[in-house]
């Protein structure tokens, strides 16, 4: 699904309190089966660790860290032996069509292979809820397509939740949903196919 609307409609927010990153005002935020108000922090942490991963607007790269160590990050989290979680990112990678850069810094990156980087970071553990913050903002039309169609066989074969919050309207008929949200709520969701 994506999530669309003007800027400051309250999607980006939207976003981190399904990711248990901001907490909400009222109601429930139920997050497969957990309800995220009741539980504290240290368990809210190990739920994202387990069950997201999120594409940050800003990357959040970590920049003494090669490509493939940034990517690993989340299973080294997990506990997954480093030789393994290296191996697993340089796969991911080369799935984003990042493989010649798995050892390269963050700053000799461009803006474009840092998402990329990201994007890969988000999907390396096999969350079961992956959340995405402007993810093609900074890829041309061809690569942007390219990581939704990832993204799109990510979610479908492995039976996973995507959500994405998007101005990229080049990609809108790459969605299953899309909700469209302003003034901080969600005024309508229509199939993606019948609305382009």
């Amino acid at each position: 699904m994506m999530l669309v609307g003007p800027s400051g409609c309250g999607k980006t927010t939207l976003l981190s309190v399904i990711a248990g990153i901001l907490d909400h005002d009222s109601g429930e935020c139920i997050v497969e089966g957990n309800n995220l108000a009741a539980m504290k922090e240290p368990a809210r942490s190990r739920l994202r660790g387990r069950m997201l991963g999120f594409v940050f607007q800003a990357y959040n790269l970590i920049p003494t860290l090669t490509a493939a160590e940034n990517v690993a990050v989340p299973l080294l989290i997990a506990k997954t032996p480093w030789g393994e979680a290296i191996e697993r990112a340089e796969i991911v990678l080369g799935r984003v069509g990042l493989k010649e850069k798995v050892r390269a810094l963050p700053r000799n990156l461009s803006g474009g292979q840092q998402q990329r980087v990201a994007i890969a970071r988000a999907l390396v553990h096999e969350p079961s809820l992956i959340v995405c913050d402007e993810p093609t903002s900074a890829l041309d039309q061809d690569t942007g397509h390219r990581v939704m169609e990832l993204f799109r066989e990510v979610a479908l074969s492995r039976n996973r939740t995507l959500l994405i919050v998007t101005h990229d309207s080049r990609i809108f008929s790459l969605a299953g949903r899309l909700a469209h949200m302003n003034d901080g709520q969600i005024i309508d969701v229509v199939d993606a196919r019948s609305a382009t």
